[in-house]
């Protein structure tokens, strides 16, 4: 190979198929992850070594912590990667790594030894977008879904409704407008003193409370056609609301923040999924953990006689797995990326 701008050669009889393993590598945020997994979903090993209790004491994510993380821990989670999946690294048949959208320091370690490692194993290297690769997840635990489906996309970053109308092809029919629906929860924790992550800790403390003992506002609610989100005054009304009544219980506030949440999501993903004559719903990212959630969400599937898919909740979060299947797809679609490709911070996942 000439240099970085070459695309590692292909033999002209390869066939991505079932066989084909395919080396995931994730380090968009907080996660640092690899995995193994064949034929676009067949996860034969993933690792994810957690950065949570480094962030902790900060109330959130430090980029430039996260980067030094990420170099650390990753040649070590790679090699435990293929230690667990059992296989020589001479079986592997490409790398695929988060390339955005994310924080551009962290996606720039999890790049840079993706692209070392295709040039040493010369192999294809696959740039993956972070958003695609959670569209995933459900084919990761069930390969057989049937397209169109409506995935509700709920993450720290992002939150939106996707239709999807085949792999590779993707229409976003919904969006934030401000805060994403992850940020909002990591803030009311914040605010309430429940720690970091504030989805878990949101979660954890609603189960005492009572959901209706405070109706939060449901932004964006009165318009059934509009598919947008919006959590920004939400999250001030909580804030108002608490400053006002200060002995409020912080049990019903965190189940009714969350239900003023997980109610708007809901709804929108229903309608969402009549507009475009889904076949179901899934959801994806690391809101999808949320046990709410998950529960109003199955109940409207079933009330709407379509289906309801919810990925476990190790895919849930962020996760070299979906990050292969996701790039097992872009290499039967569009083949390898070139290796001056770059790291994209903010990435769309269309347009």
């Amino acid at each position: 190979m000439s240099g970085l701008d070459t695309v590692p050669e292909v033999p002209p009889d390869h066939r991505w198929n079932a066989d084909s393993l395919i080396l995931g590598i994730e380090t968009s945020c907080d996660e640092t992850a690899a995995a193994l997994v064949l034929g676009g979903h067949d996860v034969v090993s993933s690792v994810v070594s957690s950065q949570i209790e480094i962030h902790a004491d900060f109330g959130g994510v430090v980029p430039e912590i996260a980067s030094r993380a990420h170099l650390e821990a990753l040649n070590p989670v790679i090699a435990r990667a293929i230690v667990e999946a059992g296989v020589d690294e001479r079986r592997i048949d490409a790398i695929a790594c988060t390339h955005g959208p994310g924080l551009i320091g962290a996606l720039l370690v999890g790049v840079s030894a993706a692209k070392a490692l295709a040039l040493a194993w010369d192999r294809p290297y696959i740039g993956v977008n972070h958003m695609e690769a959670h569209l995933y997840s459900a084919f990761l635990e069930d390969p057989t879904l049937e397209f169109p489906l409506m995935v509700l996309l709920v993450s720290g970053g992002h939150t939106m409704l996707v239709e999807m109308r085949g792999h590779g092809d993707y229409r976003v029919v919904g969006q934030t407008i401000d805060d994403a629906a992850g940020e909002a929860f990591d803030k009311v924790a914040r605010f309430l003193g429940l720690g970091y992550p504030g989805g878990p800790a949101i979660d954890r403390a609603a189960l005492d409370g009572d959901p209706a003992a405070i109706r939060f506002p449901r932004a964006l609610s009165d318009d059934p056609a509009n598919l947008d989100f919006s959590f920004s005054g939400l999250k001030t009304a909580v804030v108002n609301y608490v400053r006002k009544h200060p002995d409020a219980g912080t049990a019903d506030i965190a189940a009714s923040f969350q239900a003023a949440v997980v109610d708007v999501l809901v709804a929108k993903a229903r309608v969402a999924a009549r507009q475009v004559g889904a076949t179901g719903i899934v959801l994806g990212g690391g809101v999808a953990a949320n046990s709410l959630l998950r529960e109003e969400l199955l109940g409207a599937c079933a009330a709407d006689g379509i289906r309801g898919f919810l990925p476990s909740r190790e895919m849930c979060t962020d996760n070299a797995a979906m990050i292969a299947a996701a790039g097992w797809h872009r290499l039967r679609s569009d083949g390898p990326t070139a290796l001056d490709a770059g790291a994209y911070p903010n990435l769309r996942l269309v347009g």
